[in-house]
């Protein structure tokens, strides 16, 4: 995908979407039920769409929230706590969203003047409040024209997908079935039912961070953080942390702007707050000598992305490898073992071999991370895109779903206690296990081309060399026994993975090499031919 003329320039005021008939598209538009891309899909978290593509309307929301009451209540569950982030279409979901709980009698947490929770957040209430669940209404880091609605079961994590897979088909029943089966009652009298109440977010979730970040050693050490909130859910958030542990640190874009019109655009010229990206975190990298250490997050601050002096915005793989690294030195991890998805860099394998440490490899998806971390088989969950979470410092669960929050505050105390920030951590190891190039790219791919990616078998498969080497093995099972919904090829000196998004008209290739910059791009061009060879 070739760069685009905005990239990493402040999106210009013809890009930026219009709020008004965004949000009256959600409430006028409905679905064609007899177009696919129009009904209730769940990919590898949740359900996303556009209410100006007729996939994200309130029939949609008012089928999914019926469905998640009936499966509340089935599973026996007490507590529903429910979130949002700031794009423009989690407003409108949320109201619905509480309207059809209430009329289905669900006791409902949600944060205090309908103001927002990041999904971290929500994990972590799930996990102190026993018997309960929740739904995040996010579409994570997708532009601001996109609307979202995650379920998470009583584990804290996004749910599985057998019961993703039960919510969908009872949803879309449900629309079929033009919402006769939904219970539904009017806010303003949701409101007075004794079924919805407001909730205080923010003080446990703040309160509980020196259990699992040494926040001391922070505050100690006087670091100079910048931390970009990017108009998402956890701004409150940042403005608690500075307070209660008197940080010094300067909160940037600490404001809701439904167009994000503050966002530099991302490579492709949209605006997308993907905080893994250099062009969407262009501003703050120019900041980033001003400061000991800086950070950012997504909308829904489920994610990461971290910016020193020495090396930018780090390479999400890098701070993985890192993070791992520094905990299995400073944290009484001993026995445990560590997540990661299979498009993740090598090089945490051979930090996790050199520490002792086994390693669990999954499928794209934090869903696969909810178990072995409830059940402390791992203290450390990872993904390439920049998403992971830990155990507490007692070994305990903190949350099963990605949490942005955690991650960025870690890196200011590895600053903090060993005098390195994260880029000059990654050096260190660069020259103790060599330097793995790495890189994802993205190609476009309407739904048939990703249905037969997912669906690929080794088989398919009839080239026996790559970028000059025999290929050694072909993977379309992950080392936990899951399908990868794609696939993996290997040889000596490298690899690259193709699997198909699950929120966008794409598909991804990771791809990394062993040897040189050159060697990774005869890889991703052997991979490119490779997928154009089964699309036919």
């Amino acid at each position: 995908m070739s760069l685009h003329k905005n990239a990493g320039k402040t999106a210009p005021k013809e890009i930026l979407e219009n709020i008004a008939l965004l949000v009256s598209d959600y409430y006028t538009r409905t679905p064609n039920l007899s177009n696919k891309e129009q009904l209730i899909s769940f990919g590898t978290s949740g359900h996303r769409g556009s209410s100006s593509k007729n996939s994200f309307n309130e029939k949609h929301i008012m089928a999914m929230a019926q469905a998640v009451a009936e499966y509340h209540k089935k599973q026996g569950h007490e507590k529903l706590f429910l979130g949002m982030d700031t794009h423009a279409l989690s407003t409108p979901a949320h109201k619905t969203t509480l309207e059809v709980l209430a009329g289905n009698k669900i006791q409902t947490f949600y944060a205090k003047n309908f103001s927002y929770t990041p999904t971290p957040v929500i994990s972590h209430a799930i996990l102190t409040n026993k018997n309960s669940d929740g739904i995040v209404i996010t579409p994570s880091h997708n532009p601001p024209s996109d609307g979202g609605f995650k379920y998470n079961s009583c584990d804290g994590g996004p749910a599985n997908e057998e019961t993703t897979k039960i919510i969908e088909q009872r949803a879309n029943e449900i629309l079929m079935n033009d919402l006769e089966d939904v219970n539904i009652i009017d806010l303003e009298d949701a409101i007075k039912s004794g079924f919805i109440h407001e909730y205080d977010y923010v003080t446990p979730y703040v309160n509980d961070l020196e259990n699992i970040i040494d926040i001391k050693a922070i505050k100690e050490s006087k670091l100079k953080i910048a931390a970009d909130a990017m108009g998402g859910s956890g701004i409150e958030y940042y403005k608690a942390i500075k307070e209660k542990y008197d940080l010094d640190m300067q909160i940037f874009n600490d404001y809701v702007d439904f167009t994000f019109s503050f966002m530099t655009c991302d490579k492709d010229g949209k605006i997308r707050m993907d905080c893994s990206s250099s062009f969407a975190m262009a501003s703050l990298i120019k900041l980033k000598d001003d400061f000991d250490i800086a950070f950012g997050n997504d909308t829904d601050f489920d994610r990461h992305g971290i910016i020193t002096k020495s090396s930018g915005l780090l390479n999400p793989n890098h701070y993985l490898a890192v993070a791992i690294d520094y905990l299995a030195k400073n944290r009484d991890f001993s026995d445990l073992a560590i997540g990661k998805t299979l498009v993740s860099s090598s090089m945490i394998d051979k930090v996790a071999e050199d520490n002792n440490i086994k390693v669990i490899e999954t499928p794209v998806g934090f869903k696969w991370f909810v178990e072995p971390l409830v059940k402390k088989k791992i203290f450390f969950a990872g993904e390439e895109s920049a998403g992971a979470s830990f155990l507490r410092k007692n070994k305990e669960v903190w949350t099963t779903d990605k949490d942005g929050i955690i991650l960025n505050l870690l890196a200011a105390e590895i600053l903090a206690k060993t005098k390195l920030d994260p880029g000059e951590y990654y050096d260190k190891l660069v020259l103790k296990y060599g330097n793995p190039v790495y890189e994802r790219i993205d190609a476009p791919a309407n739904s048939e081309q990703k249905k037969v990616l997912k669906n690929l078998k080794p088989e398919d498969i009839k080239q026996e060399v790559l970028a000059g080497e025999k290929i050694e093995q072909i993977l379309t099972i992950a080392t936990n026994g899951a399908k990868i919904g794609g696939l993996k090829v290997l040889s000596k000196n490298g690899w690259f993975a193709i699997r198909p998004s699950g929120t966008e008209d794409i598909y991804k290739i990771y791809a990394e090499s062993f040897i040189d910059k050159n060697h990774l791009k005869l890889i991703q061009g052997d991979a490119k031919k490779i997928a154009s060879e089964v699309f036919k």
